[in-house]
């Protein structure tokens, strides 16, 4: 059987997983995996049918029941649409509130196994870029190339705040601070799949680094592991 490769971008919320992922993606001609859009889209899915976020039996059932598709765009401020049940769902995907919602509805095993099977089918020749949580430390244990992004809370609250104003989303930097701190807190201390660096991971921490920087330092362990 042919190696498919696999390079697993994992990090809290608001670290750059995203834009590294589709930088990656792009030099590399590589598919793409946005994990965290799954568990914000069973999140979106549960709040509109009105399912509580802590019913694991009809989280699960509506897990295995979501359409997802990813369409790639020619925007490259939104490169991928999101669409659920053929309905455009992007921008709803990316309010704070969405977000919580993935938090309180991915620490629960059962919905956790039931999308697991989803997210391996991603992988695709001529490879696949994963970002996520827990993409290299059990989703993809055996990527050929682990990265870890990370920042400080203060820095990832200002570059969401940045991030969300420039489309038009109007949110408090400060409740968005408390958010993300709250977010590290559940995701660190979870009991299935904590967020964790993968022992064999290249950890980066942007807090004071700009995208190009962190790209290149990525782009060139990518390819040095690649090689091997």
């Amino acid at each position: 059987m042919t190696h498919i490769p696999v390079i697993t971008i994992d990090g809290p919320s608001g670290s750059g997983k995203g834009a590294i992922t589709h930088r990656l993606a792009e030099a590399l001609g590589f598919h793409i995996l946005d994990s965290g859009a799954l568990y914000r889209l069973i999140g979106l899915a549960a709040r509109r049918r009105n399912i509580a976020l802590d019913a694991e039996d009809a989280l699960v059932k509506l897990a295995l029941e979501l359409e997802i598709e990813f369409q790639p765009t020619s925007d490259p401020e939104e490169p991928i649409e999101i669409l659920l049940f053929g309905e455009r769902v992007t921008r709803d995907l990316r309010t704070n509130e969405a977000g919580t919602d993935a938090s309180k509805v991915a620490p629960i095993e059962a919905v956790r196994e039931a999308i697991k099977d989803l997210q391996q089918d991603f992988r695709k020749a001529p490879g696949l870029i994963a970002d996520g949580r827990d993409m290299g430390t059990v989703v993809f244990v055996d990527a050929d190339a682990k990265i870890y992004l990370t920042a400080s809370a203060e820095t990832r609250a200002e570059r969401r705040y940045k991030q969300l104003k420039d489309k038009g989303i109007d949110v408090s930097l400060h409740a968005l601070f408390i958010s993300i701190q709250e977010r590290d807190e559940r995701d660190m201390n979870r009991e299935v799949a904590p967020l964790i660096p993968a022992a064999d991971a290249r950890v980066i921490d942007s807090t004071k680094m700009d995208i190009d920087q962190v790209f290149n330092e990525a782009l060139a362990f990518v390819r040095e592991r690649l090689a091997n």
